[in-house]
């Protein structure tokens, strides 16, 4: 049983750690790493692997059980001149196996399951009507010298949502790529796209509404928009489409 013990102990510790390590290298050497971080912090991702699998080699030189010696060895001889060695209490040990089974399961699945983008099923359970800004003031800033030949559907979404004067965009020219959500009932639908800071785990939703009367692509599907900037005479912005073109999803799904 302590040899079992040590096992799942470094298993826990240095077995998970390298699993996860591998796991990201090799979606670095695959060029898959950016469905799940910012590509500008894959660097930082990689390096730390390698740091913990070089961590996990070394540990090999170490005896199995070291890592529950602690030092404390002393403790340990006292406890035995007293007849009886330390136990962890049964809610302690359930506790330390079920988050255990919890935690591999979770790094198992990470290896085993195919890697993949945030769906656009999952912007439809999205209940936020907020508007999310990328960029802010200086998007808008920058939207109003004309500059917004790398714009995608963050940026402009920001401008949409914080355009003091919608009349000086109008006209602009546009070429987007997201996914199809629902919008307005009978006047087009919202062109979609995730953007994402660090992880997927800070990723937003930004959206831009588009007019089109044509037939547009399934919710859900990814296309291209073609068309212009319009300024409506409430005072807000959305782009009247002159195509719509269905395409497959990105290799590069996300904005940054």
């Amino acid at each position: 049983m302590p040899r079992l013990g040590s096992l799942g102990t470094r298993w826990l510790g240095v077995g998970l750690a390298s699993a996860l390590a591998v796991l990201t290298v090799g979606l670095a050497v695959t060029g898959r790493l950016s469905l799940y971080i910012n590509p500008e912090s894959a660097w930082f991702a990689v390096g730390m692997s390698v740091i913990v699998l070089v961590g996990a080699v070394a540990s090999f030189a170490l005896p199995l059980g070291a890592e529950d010696d602690h030092g404390h060895d002393h403790g340990d001889a006292t406890a035995h001149e007293h007849g009886h060695a330390h136990v962890r209490h049964p809610v302690a040990l359930a506790g330390t196996v079920v988050a255990g089974v919890l935690a591999s399961a979770v790094v198992v699945g990470a290896l085993a399951l195919p890697p993949s983008s945030l769906s656009p099923q999952f912007a439809s359970t999205s209940t936020s009507t907020t508007p999310v800004l990328f960029g802010g003031r200086d998007v808008v800033t920058l939207a109003s010298t004309g500059d917004t030949a790398t714009f995608g559907v963050g940026e402009w979404a920001t401008v949409f949502a914080t355009a003091t004067d919608p009349a000086s965009f109008d006209g602009d020219a546009v070429t987007l790529t997201g996914f199809v959500a629902p919008g307005d009932a009978g006047t087009g639908f919202l062109l979609s796209r995730f953007v994402i800071t660090h992880c997927v785990i800070d990723a937003q939703l930004a959206a831009v509404p588009i007019v089109w009367g044509g037939t547009a692509a399934p919710e859900g599907e990814w296309a291209t928009v073609t068309g212009t900037v319009r300024s409506d005479s409430d005072g807000r912005l959305h782009i009247a489409a002159e195509s719509v073109e269905a395409v497959p999803e990105p290799e590069d799904p996300y904005e940054y």
